[in-house]
């Protein structure tokens, strides 16, 4: 009787330590995982710190390319306004001012 009982303990005791062994690997692989994600979570963090920031003054700048392109594109306007002045000038001045060629 004896012996089934030290056998039983023993068998007890070999499960227990296999299941302590394989909660320890499950810890340690535990501790790498959030070491892992701590070091992305600092990295990220470094990265998107100044993300906010950046974001305003980029809308700042697309504001002003904005205000400029406007400018532009009203001075672009005035161009072909003159330009269409200039072509109708050229054709009215082609048309009735021009001297006629003799004919040889």
């Amino acid at each position: 009787m004896v012996k089934v009982v030290v056998i039983i303990n023993t068998l007890i005791s070999l499960i227990l330590l296999y299941t302590a062994w394989r909660v320890w690997r499950l810890r340690l692989r535990l501790v790498r995982i959030t070491n892992w994600l701590i070091l992305t979570e600092r990295c990220s963090h470094a990265v998107l710190y100044t993300t906010p920031e950046a974001i305003y003054i980029g809308q700042q700048n697309i504001h002003n390319l904005r205000q400029t392109n406007q400018a532009l594109d009203i001075q672009i306007q005035q161009l072909r306004q003159i330009l269409g002045l200039l072509v109708v000038g050229q054709r009215f001045w082609r048309r009735y001012f021009r001297k006629p060629r003799l004919k040889v």
